[in-house]
């Protein structure tokens, strides 16, 4: 591992992903409380009636059916023609989408590579269940370009690290190659990003909704500690619920110091403060106290509420989890109680 700020940054695949947790994540699967239509058949049961080899039902003969189907067996009995039914077995596709925004570069444990074990985890997961895998990394510092098609000088454009569809146990290592290469690349810059991250969130995850491939599960994995100012979070997760196809989770990521900031009173952050925006350079001068903590905490609880009650509107699963959490919990018992693997 590289260390990097607060937490080491992965540098192999073990670092992304130990094999205790991988062994434990082999018996899994993703669940979908819809039911998609693939581009091929795959491995997911749907509701429809197909032709697998795993019979359903019977249906009366009608003009036009395939010969292929019927039951001889059932007609020398009743002298009625039926014909087999069988469960349709479709594709289902994954796709992780992970906020690498400078903002998520940030924490003890650090958000980002927490994030990015976790999107490891659920891509191994699609990929052992021979789903359609693809995952989308954005926010990154660096990655914005000059938008040569956009009014006015200065705006930019969302540049999105995408990894095409895959399929299969044996693209594990090129999943985490392209994590590791994608969120830690050279050019990534600590310090403020000049914005870009909080100007294009809702841009990136629009644009991922347009560029989807085929339909099923997609996990949306970030801080969501968007500047309303900056466009929030709302256009970006309307779009992916406008755009249907998917069965959409919000995984929001959370440093313990976010969620309890007495803790960094505890460890002798104290008094005057001058804090600075990660991601926007622009600087506030506080004065730490047990009011102003209390007050923040109220703020940050009516934030995650409120970003709950969007997505549950829109038929988004939000999940809050925390960066020091344990991934093998997460999945095999939150995840998994809610309904997104099995």
């Amino acid at each position: 591992m590289i260390v990097g700020g607060s937490t080491a940054r992965p540098v192999k695949i073990e670092d992304l992903l130990e094999s205790r947790l991988s062994a434990r994540l082999d018996r899994l699967d993703f669940r979908s409380r819809k039911i998609f239509a693939g581009k091929m058949q795959g491995e997911r049961r749907s509701k429809k009636r197909g032709q697998s080899v795993e019979f359903d039902d019977y249906r009366e003969y009608v003009s036009g059916d395939d010969l292929r189907h019927i039951d001889w067996n059932v007609f020398a009995r009743f002298d009625r023609l039926f014909i087999k039914l069988f469960l349709e077995e479709e594709d289902l596709a994954l796709h992780v989408a992970l906020d690498a925004s400078a903002s998520m570069d940030a924490g003890e444990p650090s958000k980002l590579v927490f994030a990015s074990r976790l999107a490891m985890a659920l891509a191994y997961v699609g990929l052992c269940g021979n789903n359609r895998v693809g995952l989308s990394v954005f926010g990154v510092p660096g990655m914005f370009a000059p938008d040569a098609d956009a009014e006015g000088e200065g705006r930019s454009k969302v540049s999105i690290s995408r990894l095409a569809d895959l399929r299969g146990k044996h693209h594990v290592p090129r999943v985490a190659r392209f994590l590791m290469d994608s969120v830690w690349p050279e050019s990534r810059r600590s310090g403020p990003a000049g914005g870009a991250g909080l100007t294009t969130f809702s841009d990136a995850l629009t644009t991922i909704a347009r560029q989807r491939v085929g339909k099923g599960v997609m996990v949306v994995i970030s801080d969501f500690l968007i500047d309303p100012k900056a466009g929030g979070y709302e256009v970006g997760l309307r779009s992916l619920a406008a755009a249907g196809g998917y069965d959409t989770w919000a995984m929001q990521v959370l440093s313990p110091s976010e969620l309890e900031p007495e803790r960094e009173v505890q460890a002798g952050v104290t008094g005057d403060l001058r804090l600075t925006d990660i991601e926007t350079g622009r600087a506030a001068e506080v004065t730490i106290t047990a009011p102003l903590i209390r007050k923040y905490k109220e703020r940050l609880e009516r934030y995650c509420n409120d970003l709950h009650s969007y997505c549950a509107a829109r038929q988004i699963t939000h999940v809050l989890t925390r960066s020091d959490a344990s991934i093998e919990t997460l999945i095999l018992e939150t995840l998994r109680r809610q309904g997104m693997v099995g």
